[in-house]
């Protein structure tokens, strides 16, 4: 395992993919939230023609790429808002445009530089050097501070945007906030997944930790959680197995998310089984049966026999550990039967 790390290129490569790993899914979160899985696809695109004009000027593909993406996505939101035209329509003209400005530039490129668009394409980690990790340290730093600053109020503008204007946020700028923050990661990932694998590592580690979360801020953990744990595997999986870098990325992703979502719908079953056991009793629950209630949800519980348990239709559902409580040892009380 430590001969990975006697290589001064995987070295760059794995800091790069932890970097990716975790501003990835901090962004893709939002996205998620609004519906807007595939933008990064759009920008990616967009980001092509960027990276095209930069080889074609002898000049910083990433810079170039940068300021294409960027330009985009702030169009994207001013068209969707102020314009006639969805925000799917606006996606879809962005993809084609993308690609038909990046085939058309790409073609007046001369063939030495051309070559290096694959590494665009699907990613070239390995060819990750100090200045590369410079410029995504930096561009991460930059994703992190504005979604930890603006975390609550990018929820509130994705979640629902009418809620969000009607408490007097500024949807409009948060949404162009987070069009230019997906341009940022889409250019922060190019060299690590890929402009047209980008997109599955800022949403497929949300779709993951969404099986596992209970609210905003868990899923937001699961998602670093699970992006680190796909870009950081997956580079380590590509030296050992001789495999492109990018896709053994993406499809770790897709297996751990195959992973939870099994182990998820496992134990949803495992509980519903164990909600299937029912009480049958001799009496009726009320404020005067004489059993101690407690407030469970938007329900109440008794307590009697060692049971903790609810009215459920015409039979009482078990809710806790028996062992838990102590009551009645009336044995009528605890006959249980399955339903």
């Amino acid at each position: 395992m430590l001969e990975i790390l006697t290589y001064d290129f995987m070295r760059y490569a794995l800091l790069a993919a932890l970097l990716v790993g975790a501003v990835a899914p901090l962004v893709g979160i939002f996205l998620v939230q609004r519906r807007l899985s595939l933008i990064g696809d759009g920008l990616g695109h967009v980001a092509l023609a960027g990276v095209a004009v930069g080889l074609l000027m002898d000049g910083q593909p990433i810079v170039t790429a940068l300021i294409a993406a960027v330009l985009a996505g702030v169009a994207v939101e001013v068209i969707r808002a102020r314009g006639r035209t969805s925000g799917d329509i606006a996606l879809a003209v962005m993809f084609y445009g993308g690609i038909a400005a990046g085939v058309v530039i790409i073609n007046r490129v001369d063939g030495s530089q051309s070559s290096n668009l694959t590494g665009y394409l699907f990613g070239a980690i390995t060819t990750t050097s100090p200045g590369d990790l410079v410029v995504f340290a930096v561009l991460s730093l930059v994703i992190v501070a504005v979604t930890v600053v603006l975390r609550q109020r990018l929820f509130l503008a994705a979640g629902d945007e009418e809620y969000a204007r009607a408490s007097g946020l500024p949807v409009m700028a948060l949404n162009i906030t987070l069009s230019v923050l997906t341009a940022v990661t889409v250019v922060v990932s190019m060299r690590v997944v890929g402009l047209l694998l980008i997109s599955a590592l800022m949403i497929v580690p949300n779709a993951a930790a969404q099986q596992v979360a209970r609210s905003f801020r868990s899923a937001t953990l699961w998602a670093v959680l699970f992006g680190v744990l796909s870009s950081v595997g997956g580079v380590i999986t590509s030296f050992y197995a001789d495999t492109a870098a990018g896709g053994t990325i993406v499809l770790l992703a897709i297996a751990l998310f195959l992973v939870v979502a099994a182990v998820g719908a496992l134990i949803a079953a495992l509980t519903a089984r164990r909600h299937r056991i029912a009480e049958r009793h001799p009496h009726e629950h009320g404020p005067d049966c004489g059993h101690e209630a407690v407030p469970h949800g938007d329900h109440v519980d008794y307590l009697h026999g060692g049971h903790r348990h609810a009215p459920h239709g015409a039979h009482y559902d078990e809710h806790a550990d028996p062992t838990t409580y102590s009551g009645s040892s009336d044995p009528a009380d605890q006959e249980q039967v399955t339903r």
